[in-house]
C-alpha cells in the first residue's frame, strides 16, 4: 500500500492547492471609499520553515508607525497600485522576498483598522524564497508560525473586557500574543483557508494602542 499524500499542514504544495480552491470561492468584502480613508495591503506569506508550511510575521521597528507591534509584511498603497501590488512591493521592501502575481492565491476581507486604514490581506505561497533581508528601518525581527500552530485549538483566546465584550488574542507562542488587526486577519485565514469555515472579522475589538 502506498503512503498517504501529505496534508496541507505538512506540505506547501498541498497547502497551495487547498488555499487556492477555498479562496477562489470566498467572496471577500471590501471597505467602501470614504473621505480620509487610507488603504494598505499586507501579505500572509506561506513558506516552508523548518520542514513545515509556516506564515511569516514581523515585529515592527521600535520607531515610526506601529512601533514594536506584531504585523504582516505590507504597507500603504501608492498612487495607481492595487492592494496586491502594494502588498507584494512591501514584502520585498520590508523583508527582501520577491513574489509575483502567480504566487497570489487570493485575498481575505478588508479590515477597517482603528488607525484609519482599510487593510487588504493577500495570501501568497512561495516555494523557494530568497534569504530574508529585513529592512532595519521598518522591521525589528522576522518570525514564522506553522500552520499547525495557527490551527491549534488553544491558539485563539477570547479575553473578556472590563467594559463588556471580548478581545481576540492569537497566542502563537510564549509571550507571543497577536491582537487585531493582525490577529483578526490570522484568525480569518485560519477559519477560511485552513478549516474552510465562513468567518468575518470587521467588528473585532482592537486595542487602543493600535490606533497609532
Amino acid at each position: 500500500m502506498s503512503a498517504p499524500s501529505p496534508g496541507p499542514f505538512d506540505d506547501l504544495a498541498a497547502f497551495r492547492a487547498l488555499a487556492a480552491g477555498r479562496l477562489g470561492s470566498f467572496e471577500h468584502t471590501s471597505v467602501p471609499d470614504t473621505p480620509g480613508l487610507r488603504r494598505a495591503g499586507v501579505v500572509l506569506c506561506a513558506v516552508e520553515h523548518e520542514g513545515v508550511p509556516s506564515v511569516i510575521l514581523i515585529k515592527r521597528a521600535h520607531r515610526g508607525r506601529n512601533a514594536g507591534q506584531w504585523g504582516l509584511p505590507g504597507g500603504r498603497l501608492e498612487d495607481g497600485e492595487t492592494p496586491e501590488q502594494a502588498a507584494l512591493r512591501e514584502l520585498h521592501e520590508e523583508i527582501g522576498l520577491t513574489a509575483g502575481p502567480a504566487d497570489v492565491l487570493g485575498r481575505l476581507d478588508d479590515f477597517p483598522a482603528a488607525s484609519g486604514f482599510a487593510i487588504t490581506p493577500v495570501v501568497v505561497a512561495l516555494d523557494d524564497p530568497a534569504p530574508l533581508a529585513p529592512s532595519p528601518d521598518e522591521v525589528h525581527s522576522v518570525h514564522h508560525t506553522s500552520l499547525r500552530r495557527l490551527a491549534a485549538d488553544d491558539t485563539p483566546v477570547w479575553v473578556s473586557q472590563p467594559g463588556g465584550g471580548r478581545m481576540l488574542q492569537m497566542r502563537l507562542g510564549p509571550q507571543w500574543r497577536v491582537h487585531a488587526p493582525t490577529g483578526a486577519m490570522l484568525w480569518q485565514f485560519r477559519e477560511v483557508v485552513l478549516f474552510g469555515r465562513s468567518a468575518r472579522v470587521a467588528d473585532f475589538t482592537q486595542p487602543d494602542w493600535t490606533r497609532h
